[in-house]
């Protein structure tokens, strides 16, 4: 018998020591040998409860310091519990619910022929509707919008595990509402459209002067949410934030090959923007940008996190006074001399001087460097802050993952 409970004292230790990660054996060795096998068995017990107990919580961490990402990404089953993603967002946007609350909607059509009686299963049809919904594709497509798309009120537009281009014709536009987001599309060559009569809801209807050929345009509206899209090449801009939209968080998206990236802020004379507030979070500014990530008028900005590959001309950018809270970036210059500075005032005196832009835990590579203006005390930036920022040194595992995911069923994405 005394043979029998050394066997199985001795094959329950080895199963704990294979449970057990090397660094704990070797600091908790004394703690972890015992000579009576009915502890050594409940200690099996309790790891493997512990061990339970710590899968379970993978499905809330994927432990990448992506906040967003690792809110969603390691549930194997995201496809079946996608609208948790309207409580992963962060910053100034993260009380953006769009479509949490309504039901699916399929497309199935990727056609956009008829822009005053959208034909039902299209983008289109689903855009503006005045319901809450959340917005998913049948299948992979391209989609060539006729004129701009009009996105009314709650709506996410999800393209999670499919591959959802928006190209070659007119792009996106949320106007006048609230609580949308956009997620996992490619939004590229984007081109002016106008000069028709647009549907905007059911019930409604306006004659739409021509548009600016942006990926998207935010005018007038809150509670917004851009994430994980990748966007490039249009005719004007890849996201435009004006008159007077608030509450916005743009992140995890990837921008390439454009020159004016991203505007926040009308004009100089619009007053309306005093009150915006921007996070711009987790991005890749990636090859062929030349400037503009941000350029930013009158109000609290806050850019943090993201990863500057290079510029032609400048990163960010502003005019009339904005408050730019520059956090945990990292900015590789080109190899161009006249290209290092990130910075750049749109002014023709030195106002700029008294300008809050701050650079607090920023990466400055290859000869960048950044002008800073203002004062430079916490309380200043209250208005500019919006999340804890990371270090610079973990921007590239931040932002690995950024612009339209590849996500399929069944697995995590």
């Amino acid at each position: 018998m005394a043979i029998f409970f050394k066997t199985f004292a001795l094959s329950i230790f080895l199963l704990l020591a294979i449970a057990t990660p090397a660094a704990s054996r070797s600091e908790n060795a004394t703690e972890n040998v015992v000579d009576d096998p009915a502890a050594v068995a409940a200690m099996v017990h309790m790891t493997i409860r512990n061990r339970t107990e710590s899968r379970k919580l993978e499905s809330l961490s994927c432990g990448t310091g992506n906040p967003i990402d690792d809110c969603w990404r390691c549930d194997p089953n995201w496809i079946r519990n996608r609208r948790r993603l309207a409580d992963c967002a962060i910053g100034f946007g993260r009380k953006a619910v769009g479509g949490r609350d309504g039901r699916y909607y399929v497309v199935t059509d990727p056609s956009d022929e008829d822009v005053m009686n959208p034909r039902p299963g299209t983008l289109r049809h689903a855009a503006i509707q005045d319901q809450p919904l959340w917005i998913v594709f049948k299948r992979d497509m391209v989609i060539m919008l006729k004129h701009e798309l009009l996105i009314n009120s709650f709506k996410t537009i999800d393209g999670r595990g499919t591959d959802v281009h928006i190209a070659n014709g007119a792009c996106l536009t949320i106007r006048g509402v609230t609580n949308v987001i956009v997620h996992g599309l490619s939004i590229h060559d984007c081109k002016p459209t106008g000069n028709a009569m647009v549907r905007t809801s059911p019930t409604s209807y306006g004659y739409r002067t021509m548009a600016d050929g942006d990926a998207i345009s935010i005018y007038a509206s809150s509670h917004v949410w851009i994430d994980h899209n990748s966007l490039a090449k249009c005719a004007d801009g890849l996201v435009d934030v004006t008159m007077g939209s608030t509450a916005i968080t743009i992140s995890n998206n990837h921008f390439s090959h454009h020159n004016e990236v991203m505007l926040l802020g009308h004009s100089d004379s619009y007053m309306g923007d005093k009150g915006m507030q921007v996070t711009v979070a987790y991005n890749h500014f990636g090859e062929g940008l030349i400037q503009r990530m941000p350029r930013c008028r009158h109000g609290y900005f806050h850019v943090v996190n993201n990863d500057y590959t290079s510029w032609e001309m400048y990163a960010i950018g502003g005019s009339a006074n904005p408050t730019i809270n520059s956090q945990g970036n990292r900015f590789l210059a080109s190899n161009n001399p006249f290209a290092k500075e990130v910075t750049k005032r749109i002014v023709n005196d030195e106002t700029w001087k008294s300008w809050n832009w701050k650079s607090e835990g920023d990466r400055l590579l290859n000869g960048a460097y950044f002008t800073a203006s203002g004062k430079r005390e916490a309380r200043s930036y209250a208005r500019a802050s919006s999340l804890a920022a990371k270090p610079s040194s973990l921007v590239a595992t931040l932002t690995r993952d950024a612009g339209a995911l590849h996500c399929r069923k069944g697995v995590r994405c």
